[in-house]
């Protein structure tokens, strides 16, 4: 039984270009994606399912995230937590750098959850953002008409960068057409504040344990990109947010790209530190997909039938928590 991989069918022939030198990798946007996280009988995760219309991993579990917008750096924000330079040593980017990552995680999360990291003190945080003024303004920063400094500045609101805690950066591979570099959060769902169901770019939301999301994913009921399971996986070691938000400071943040390397015949493509994506690719023939002219790394080594035993996960689907109407398509990193 195949899991739930997003492996796109074209590419095999784009890791084969790249591989013989006719693919030009494109420049790595910068991102950020926050892993939503609650106490509820241990630890849950909101996700969100993304529109079949998405060019971007389309109906693939994910994160709320996307790019930065270049304004997200272009004047200094009211913040509080660690300070820029202490933020920029963390993630490994020039001080400059440091704000547009967290400016872009915190509006990312509100533009698609309604959940704001801010407050109107350095202690504080905002209670509750489902009125109509405060979807206006989602709006208006999803639709690039306001910025996130002025959305701020407007409101008279900290940004509470002490709210997240780093924990993992992945790079979307060099065959890709549209790549980024983005970071990874966790942050705990503020008292008094819900997460919207109206995400222009998801049609479901749910909140799942991350280890029922992950047997769903291995049982192949729930699409996601590497970076989604990876971290899913990571998460499931804690049974509460406060050690989820205390264990970010110890994770690793050594990029993870995908590498594409020429082995016995047959190209083989992997994430290093993450053998379950491991995928073995004919080096000539046409487009394959996931489980039929490519073989993953299981496939290459495990005996038996290759299906992995089946783990309690319920009845197989996510609690549906609800599903937006909008249509707008925006960029996002790989969540």
């Amino acid at each position: 039984m195949a899991n739930g991989q997003w492996y796109p069918p074209e590419w095999p022939d784009r890791i084969r270009a790249l591989a013989a030198g006719t693919l030009v990798p494109a420049t790595p946007r910068r991102a950020a994606t926050v892993m939503l996280l609650r106490d509820a009988e241990g630890v849950e995760v909101h996700m969100l399912r993304r529109r079949t219309s998405m060019a971007f991993a389309a109906g693939a579990y994910a994160y709320p995230g996307g790019g930065v917008d270049p304004r997200d750096d272009d004047r200094q924000v009211r913040w509080a937590g660690p300070s820029r330079e202490e933020w920029a040593a963390r993630l490994g980017v020039p001080d400059k750098d440091a704000q547009a990552v967290v400016c872009a995680a915190v509006r990312e999360t509100f533009e698609e959850a309604g959940v704001l990291l801010a407050g109107p003190t350095p202690d504080t945080v905002v209670d509750d953002t489902t009125g109509a003024d405060w979807v206006a303004d989602r709006e208006a920063l999803i639709d690039r008409d306001l910025s996130f400094a002025e959305f701020l500045d407007r409101r008279g609101l900290v940004l509470r960068s002490d709210l997240l805690g780093a924990w993992a950066r992945w790079i979307t591979p060099e065959f890709e057409p549209r790549r980024y570099d983005t970071w990874f959060f966790v942050a705990a769902l503020p008292t008094g504040q819900r997460t919207s169901d109206d995400s222009s770019e998801a049609d479901r939301t749910v909140w799942i344990r991350p280890e029922r999301a992950a047997a769903e994913y291995d049982q192949g009921e729930l699409s996601m990109m590497p970076p989604t399971i990876a971290t899913l996986r990571t998460l499931a070691a804690y049974d509460s947010v406060d050690g989820a938000l205390a264990g970010s400071a110890e994770r690793d943040l050594t990029p993870v790209l995908a590498q594409a390397r020429l082995e016995e015949g047959e190209l083989v493509l992997s994430w290093p530190g993450h053998d379950e994506f491991t995928k073995h690719i004919p080096t000539t023939g046409g487009s394959g997909t996931a489980g039929t002219a490519e073989k993953t790394g299981a496939e290459k080594t495990a005996a038996g039938n290759g299906t992995a035993e089946k783990t309690a996960a319920g009845n197989g689907t996510a609690e549906k928590t609800g599903a937006g109407n909008g249509t707008a398509e925006k960029t996002g990193g790989p969540r």
